[in-house]
Order: structure tokens, then C-alpha cells, then sequence
């Protein structure tokens, strides 16, 4: 089991809790998985999903199989970042819903950054984590 991951936002900083993530998140000693970029790309080798919603998707699934090989869950998260070629007000909202719904409640420190290219032409999302990995 995991130790205890604390979750900060203090009020000296915007309170992004309100919108479902922390500003700080602190661990005690313990064994950190840095689990690299996921992006949108199929595991049979299919083609790429063509939209931000259906890219979104089939990356938190394979975030959801990181974090099984981990034998880990949502909570023992304790940052992602987040890269979208195309920031929007409709995007960010597409993203988010899906995110927070697989993070279920779990609020780790998020990163999002505006990038021009990802590892290829048809990628519009990719996420990394850090998690906490249980003992």
C-alpha cells in the first residue's frame, strides 16, 4: 500500500483544487514510477483516432494499464503533465472531463503546456505521470 500523499493548495496561490487538481503534492520516501509520454496510438498499430475526444480517450487507456502494471491507482498519482497541440476554451473541456473522471476524486499536481508538435503530424494530446508506486 501506498504511503499517504498530502495535497496542498495554499492560499497564497489560485486554489486549483476547485477545479480538480493540487498545486503541491508531497510523499514520504517511497519507490516513483516516471511513466513516459502516452498518446493516442492504438496497440494493434491501427490508425491514430482523428479527434481530441477519441485521442483523449484511448490515451487514458493506456494510462489506466500504466498504472495496473503498477499495480497503482489514480490516487497514487502524484503529477501529470499534460501537452495539447491545439489549446482551446472547447479542447481543454474535452480533456478535463475525461481526465477528471479517470483520476476519480484524485488530485495530483497537473502541468498543462501548449506545445507546436508532438512525435507525430496526427498526435494532439500526450500525458506523463509520476506515481507513487505501492509497496
Amino acid at each position: 500500500m501506498s504511503t499517504a500523499i498530502q495535497r496542498l493548495n495554499p492560499p497564497a496561490l489560485p486554489d486549483a483544487g476547485k477545479i480538480g487538481y493540487s498545486q503541491i503534492s508531497i510523499a514520504d520516501p517511497a519507490r516513483i514510477a516516471f511513466v513516459s509520454g502516452q498518446v493516442a496510438w492504438p496497440v494493434d498499430g491501427s490508425a491514430t483516432p482523428a479527434n481530441l475526444a477519441d485521442q483523449t480517450t484511448l490515451m487514458i487507456a493506456h494510462l489506466r494499464s500504466a498504472l495496473a502494471s503498477l499495480n497503482a491507482q489514480p490516487s497514487d498519482i502524484l503529477n501529470l503533465r499534460l501537452y495539447l497541440t491545439e489549446i482551446t476554451e472547447e479542447g481543454q473541456q474535452q480533456v478535463m472531463g475525461q481526465l477528471l473522471s479517470f483520476l476519480d476524486g484524485a488530485r495530483p499536481s497537473l502541468t498543462g503546456i501548449g506545445v507546436k508538435a508532438l512525435a507525430a503530424p496526427d498526435l494532439k494530446i500526450e500525458v506523463e505521470m509520476v506515481v507513487q508506486v505501492p509497496a
